[in-house]
């Protein structure tokens, strides 16, 4: 299960959204900055409010990925 964590104008999210409408995927977006719930979450569970951050949640474990570089390289090598 995958979610992404970001503000609507961030171009390093923009860049990430751009990567997942290219590869045709569906994955939550949750926008940080308007909604104090998503932005709890993200500093309770991921450890910062930083953006863009997917989490990654597999079985029993997540795993939050803070950097769009990152991520995009992610995204292409699971889902490319």
């Amino acid at each position: 299960s995958l979610s992404l964590y970001q503000f609507y104008l961030c171009p390093f999210c923009v860049k990430v959204r751009r990567t997942i409408r290219r590869l045709n995927l569906t994955i939550e977006t949750r926008d940080a900055k308007r909604s104090d719930e998503h932005r709890n979450t993200l500093l309770k569970e991921g450890g910062k409010v930083k953006v863009p951050c997917l989490r990654i949640a597999k079985d029993d474990s997540v795993e939050w990925v803070y950097e769009s570089a990152e991520i995009v390289k992610y995204l292409n090598e699971r889902f490319s």
